[in-house]
């Protein structure tokens, strides 16, 4: 059974000029505790046919994390557009969120994104080069896509096969619960406290 269960995600700052900064507010569970990092991963699908293209826009170590509700927002700074492709600056792509444990990949939130233009005469008639101050980001902050991944979290006997598929084509089941990411945050949360101070992230912790 996995040792940490994100329980919701709330997309901040959306819709956005593209060139804001990404945030998340993310809430979850972690069953017992673990001793060593949990890594948080936000990354930026810059097209659809190669991974060439994907940015991670950051990444956090976040631990040890004790047993218990704990939320965080993490913030990470726009996609470089000059790594994206023109014909890619425009219309659908994907931003995903994945959390690690010993290296290992155990859960990937993906999230659909729109970029377009505000006025709609540039809609119909953009420019040859995309003009990306007056780009707008927004993320489907409904639509989440949730894929767990079974992992070893370092209990005796336990195995380490995983699954894959979702957002990204793979081999094996794949387990969705979009229902889970619309629940409303919790309203007990105190003592707010840092777990990385080199990190841009702080944890709360329900008592």
């Amino acid at each position: 059974m996995a040792k940490i269960q994100i329980n919701n995600v709330v997309v901040l700052n959306n819709p956005a000029l593209f060139s804001s900064p990404l945030q998340f507010e993310i809430t979850f569970d972690c069953t017992e505790n673990l001793e060593d990092d949990l890594e948080w991963k936000l990354t930026y699908v810059g097209c659809a046919e190669s991974t060439a293209s994907d940015q991670v826009l950051d990444t956090i170590y976040v631990g040890p994390v004790p047993e218990g509700r704990h939320m965080f927002v993490f913030q990470a700074d726009a996609p470089d557009p000059s790594k994206i492709a023109d014909k890619d600056l425009i219309g659908a792509t994907v931003v995903l969120i994945t959390c690690s444990y010993h290296n290992q990949e155990f859960i990937r939130v993906g999230y659909f994104v729109n970029n377009g233009y505000e006025a709609e005469e540039m809609n119909e008639n953009p420019p040859e080069k995309p003009d990306i101050t007056q780009v707008h980001r927004n993320i489907m902050a409904d639509q989440p896509r949730v894929t767990r991944f079974k992992i070893n979290w370092g209990d005796k006997g336990e195995a380490g096969a995983q699954t894959n598929g979702d957002l990204e084509a793979g081999e094996g089941s794949v387990v969705q619960d979009t229902d889970s990411m619309l629940e409303p945050l919790p309203s007990t949360f105190k003592d707010v406290h840092s777990m990385d101070e080199s990190s841009n992230v702080e944890m709360e912790m329900a008592f």
